[in-house]
């Protein structure tokens, strides 16, 4: 084969300028944006469940609903037209849905396609995707991997083991496989965990059970939203569409990011008003004090919103109720607590947090070497180094998940056409900082569990995640497309390029952060 040419594709491999791995929020969101700024290219979607919307297909669980509002939750590029700013999972995924078929991107999603891993070939300057189906294996090429799988482990959720968990006789349920058949009506119901799925769970069934009870070990921090925004109602009556959703999205953003920085900077100020919020709801200083304030400092862990107060609601009215210990073990009818005191449960969920896998569990080679992601550092939060063309999607841990997704679907197509335009057939990270930091900034356990799965960033550009919108809305939209990176024209195709060489942490430099940057 002479350089810079492509071999034809074998007999049922199926070629695409691009592969876009998931058809959830981003994955939906990156094959819309590529069609708007590269519609030349041609690319296809895998998706491994049998339709689209990612999280919000997989989660079926009673009351689910976004902990973002869906200003900034929803695409830029298609307004949120409900009337709900925290929204249901249902409308959310039908919002997907719909997003997908008015730009013709359903057509382009192959179902029930679950993509087990990729190896990149510098000869060809191609990735190879290989695929399970019910009909077998299945295999693709492409010029470039866009990885829209988000970060969450789709077959199994996180689950402790507690002494005596065989000896329950009731209803045993994780929320991630909530089934559909469970009726809690008239039963008494122990929901271990106090995150984001425990505390939207609660509300929604403590309308059927008898009793529902919140056990904890230890307090979250929550805060109060309103689920509907009359400014919203009003701007959306008397602006177009889209500007008001722009205006929307960018008041949003601000308030969030204001938030954020505020319990960062003055945490005892934040303490108060979130103690204030759950105050005005249980007027029970004592039963705040003892469930309701955490020993972390807030966003230390993500916070878990509570729409028109429906969490608090529900324990003012009796239906609901908190305990806060730890499970000595699983008894026959219920939990045994370290105190002693014995919680009965004809259904135990346990909704103890999720596990994580980076890039959805698959295993990527380059040039047969497999890539320990672990080892690599990410660029600008979207590439690894030492893995050519690839990007991969994440969202924010302060801030709605689409901001960021967003973001990186706009910054991919700008490579993309650069590289075009200069005969560059491929581009590399290069890894110049040392990985000294995890990549998610978060104290929670789901996130500790698996962090050494995941890449590192440094302390600089371009080898630093942003927890920053506005920064990130400047940087990646004007960020210097070459910088720290190895690139191959398309005339060297064939040859092996020392850039992927070494696909982990080779050649890294030390990266040692200077007075200045230790004081911010």
């Amino acid at each position: 084969m002479t350089s810079g040419t492509q071999p034809s594709n074998p007999a049922g491999t199926e070629h695409r300028d691009v592969i876009i791995v998931g058809a959830g929020l981003s994955g939906i969101g990156a094959a819309c944006r590529l069609q708007q700024e590269l519609p030349g290219k041609d690319y296809a979607i895998l998706e491994g469940r049998a339709d689209l919307g990612g999280t919000w297909d997989l989660f079926r669980y009673p009351g689910i609903r976004s902990d973002s509002d869906m200003f900034t939750l929803a695409y830029p590029f298609r307004p949120w037209r409900e009337p709900k700013s925290i929204a249901d999972g249902a409308d959310i995924r039908r919002y997907i849905g719909e997003t997908a078929d008015q730009y013709g991107v359903r057509d382009h999603i192959r179902f029930g396609t679950k993509v087990v891993g990729a190896s990149w070939d510098s000869a060809t300057a191609r990735w190879t995707v290989d695929t399970e189906t019910a009909d077998g294996p299945r295999r693709y090429t492409c010029a470039f991997l866009f990885m829209c799988s988000g970060y969450y482990d789709y077959d199994r959720g996180y689950q402790p083991e507690f002494p005596g968990r065989e000896d329950f006789t009731g209803t045993w349920v994780h929320p991630q496989f909530w089934p559909e058949d469970l009726d809690c009506t008239g039963k008494r119901v122990v929901v271990i965990g106090s995150g984001a799925t425990a505390v939207t769970l609660i509300p929604s069934l403590a309308e059927q059970a008898e009793h529902v009870t919140m056990l904890q070990r230890s307090p979250s921090y929550l805060t109060v939203l309103p689920s509907r925004d009359p400014v919203a109602d009003r701007l959306r009556r008397i602006l177009p569409a889209k500007l008001a959703h722009t205006i929307l999205r960018y008041q949003y953003v601000a308030l969030t990011q204001s938030f954020y920085q505020l319990a960062r900077r003055r945490p005892e100020r934040v303490k108060k008003v979130l103690r204030g919020l759950a105050l005005r709801f249980l007027k029970d200083e004592s039963y705040v004090d003892q469930h309701f304030t955490p020993s972390y400092e807030p966003w230390d862990q993500r916070l878990c919103v509570v729409p028109e107060g429906d969490f608090f609601r529900s324990i003012r009215a009796g239906d609901a109720s908190v305990v806060t210990d730890h499970i000595d073990r699983i008894t026959e009818r219920g939990i045994r607590l370290r105190s002693g005191e014995e919680l009965p449960a004809d259904v135990i969920v346990s909704a103890t947090g999720l596990s994580l896998k980076p890039l959805g569990g698959m295993t990527i080679r380059v040039d047969g070497e497999q890539v320990d992601i672990g080892k690599t550092v990410t660029y600008r939060g979207l590439m690894l180094s030492g893995v050519p063309n690839l990007a991969f999607c994440i969202g924010y841990v302060n801030a709605s998940w689409t901001l960021r997704a967003d973001l990186v679907a706009r910054y991919v197509p700008r490579l993309l056409a650069h590289m075009d335009r200069r005969g560059i057939a491929v581009a590399t990270p290069a890894p110049t900082v040392s990985p000294d930091r995890p990549l998610l900034d978060l104290a929670s356990g789901y996130v500790k569990r698996s962090e050494h799965l995941f890449p590192r960033q440094g302390r600089k550009d371009p080898w630093r995640l942003r927890q920053n919108f506005f920064l990130d809305a400047i940087g990646l939209g004007r960020a210097d497309l070459e910088k720290d990176m190895l690139l191959t024209p398309a005339s060297a195709v064939g040859q092996r390029s020392a850039a992927v060489t070494a696909p982990s942490e080779a050649g890294i430099a030390a990266d040692t952060p200077t007075e200045k940057e230790l004081a911010s």
